[in-house]
């Protein structure tokens, strides 16, 4: 591809980003001059740090701006600074209504007040990110701006690419892998550099072009929750989104109200009241060095595993509830690890919640449940009720799963599950619940037994089957045998169409496979029907050892350029990864 600029960067192969990455592999987060005389270092021992003496951060819904100068366009405003974007599609069918704003910038955090004060990258400069609150039918542009520093000290790439996981958009505003840029440099599907880019964010259902939905702007049944952003820059995701580059974003509609005093028969009446009692939970895990600083390696190709477990960008925090009921929405944000979530009292003991969604979907039904199992990107939705529980009561989120490396968390044999299929063992306290108070006002919300409808599966719509193997060969990670190509596509699927995409893993690692785009419905887990956390609406498939799942997908509304890889980020950066294009 030609490009215009002459200030740009020098094209580099996807090896020689790499090595230029690993070069800084071991340097901390605040550049200290102390740098580890190994990449490789082994189980390094970070300052003790005392659990459940930080609050969980809880943030409350970004707010709009009134005007953005200059005005979003619906081609790239190249001489107002922004990058060179392909146009806006399908505006007029959407046109913005609200306009928001982000810097993505260097910034100081405190992960615990046991370790040291350290620089971060955040949109915004936080950590994680500010929380939006959208609605289905209000559209909006989010000019993000890109403010790192270009000689930055450390690891991740100062250039940037947003993707909003897993919206139904365009591709110009999906977050392409290759779509990066910044100030002076932009990738290889971009055509300029620039100091912002517009996003324009359509939070229209799926199936808009059925005539059938044109007044609901698509098919409420393809709503999605709870949802979130991140970077998405080609071999560098894994260190910029560990370095901060995350954020939740949540979609509202008349079913999913946001209102838990809706007078609305077909409001659901969840728990409602952002940063009150609908809590967004980002779970990661962190390297800390004796020094107490943040470390990423970036030859632990197989995946990189923390020695130390934040919720919301503190380690192990604590959270106050009154005897009501609350939404979570648990996030794996990575970068490799799975979890597998238990609520226990303060003896260990199990105690039960509600599963409502999956993924950012609700389910079609509530389900009473002991354990949430989390791979890296999915989300799962659990809502708590406290009331059952006296103040005083303290409650915690423990991970039993145990995972040792990269390749997954280790199989059945090591782990000890009883007569019910539940782990057994203790586990790590992750997060605490403290009970403290009653509700000044009555607990109005509700769990109903029926929450979202699915929409049916057509296997008469069906174009094409298209398999894809997951593989690690001579120590690189493939799709069908290929590391990935920025400027190829693997896959052309025709708009309004569907297909079947058969994914199979192959030798002992696991995969969690994430398509852009749309949503996807399994039809069957190595030839099982899925069970029934699993029935509905997906953006995040777990490939274990020689999984082979099949998977319903539509493609609709919008044409263009996506991608579909393991969400291991670092499996991804090492070319897990393919690009398909809508047509």
């Amino acid at each position: 591809m030609s490009k215009s600029d002459t200030t740009q960067f020098p094209k580099l192969s996807r090896r020689q980003s790499l090595q230029i990455g690993a070069a800084t592999t071991a340097i901390g987060l605040l550049g200290s001059p102390k740098l580890t005389t190994s990449a490789h270092a082994k189980d390094p021992v970070p300052p003790q740090t005392t659990p459940f003496v930080v609050a969980l951060p809880v943030y409350k819904a970004k707010l709009p701006v009134s005007s953005l100068i200059p005005a979003p366009t619906q081609s790239a405003n190249l001489s107002g600074g922004e990058c060179g974007r392909a146009p806006h599609q399908r505006e007029t069918n959407w046109p913005s209504q609200k306009l928001y704003t982000i810097q993505v910038k260097e910034a100081l955090h405190s992960f615990h007040p046991s370790l040291p004060v350290q620089k971060i990258w955040g949109y915004d400069g936080i950590v994680p990110g500010p929380t939006f609150v959208a609605r289905y039918g209000v559209p909006i542009t989010v000019r993000i701006y890109n403010e790192l520093p270009a000689n930055s000290i450390g690891f991740g790439s100062p250039e940037i690419s947003t993707h909003l996981h897993n919206l139904h958009c365009a591709s110009e505003s999906d977050g392409f892998a290759g779509d990066y840029y910044s100030a002076t440099n932009f990738g290889p599907t971009m055509t300029a550099a620039g100091a912002f880019k517009d996003h324009h964010y359509p939070n229209c259902y799926a199936g808009y072009d059925d005539a059938r939905y044109w007044a609901t702007n698509g098919d409420p049944r393809e709503a999605l929750g709870t949802l979130w952003y991140h970077d998405h820059r080609i071999d560098f995701t894994a260190p910029n989104c560990y370095k901060g580059l995350t954020g939740m974003y949540l979609l509202f509609d008349e079913i999913d109200s946001g209102n838990e005093l809706d007078t609305n028969p077909k409001a659901l009446r969840l728990p409602s009241g952002v940063g009150k009692y609908d809590i967004p939970l980002s779970f990661s895990d962190k390297v800390f060095d004796a020094s107490g600083y943040v470390q990423y390696d970036q030859f632990a190709t197989k995946g990189l595993l923390g020695n130390k477990f934040c919720v919301n960008g503190k380690v192990q925090p604590f959270f106050r509830v009154e005897r009501r009921k609350y939404r979570f929405r648990m996030l794996d944000e990575g970068p490799s690890r799975f979890y597998e979530f238990y609520l226990t009292d303060s003896t260990g003991i199990n105690q039960s919640f509600s599963l409502i969604s999956e993924d950012g979907n609700l389910l079609p039904a509530t389900i009473s449940a002991k354990n949430v199992q989390l791979s890296p990107a999915s989300r799962s939705d659990i809502v708590i009720d406290f009331a059952q529980y006296p103040i005083g009561t303290k409650l915690f989120i423990v991970n039993r799963l145990i995972q040792t490396d990269g390749k997954g968390p280790e199989d059945d044999s090591v782990n000890v599950r009883g007569s019910d299929g539940l782990l057994t063992k203790a586990g790590t306290k992750i997060l605490r619940f403290d009970v403290i108070k009653d509700p000044v006002s009555p607990d109005m919300s509700r769990v109903p037994a029926l929450l979202r409808e699915l929409p049916p599966i057509n296997l008469s719509e069906v174009k094409a089957t298209r398999y894809f193997e997951f593989d690690k060969e001579n120590e690189i990670w493939t799709v069908n045998g290929k590391i990935f190509d920025v400027e190829m596509a693997v896959a052309s699927p025709k708009r309004g169409t569907a297909e079947i995409w058969v994914l199979k893993g192959k030798g002992s690692w696991h995969h969690p496979i994430h398509i852009h785009l749309e949503e996807g419905r399994i039809l069957s887990r190595n030839g099982q029907p899925p069970q029934s956390h699993e029935a509905g609406r997906k953006d995040v498939y777990t490939l274990a050892p020689n999984d082979e799942l099949h998977v319903f997908i539509r493609f609709r509304e919008f044409k263009g350029k996506y991608i579909m890889h393991c969400h291991n980020l670092t499996h991804e950066d090492h070319a897990m990864m393919v690009r398909f294009d809508v047509v």
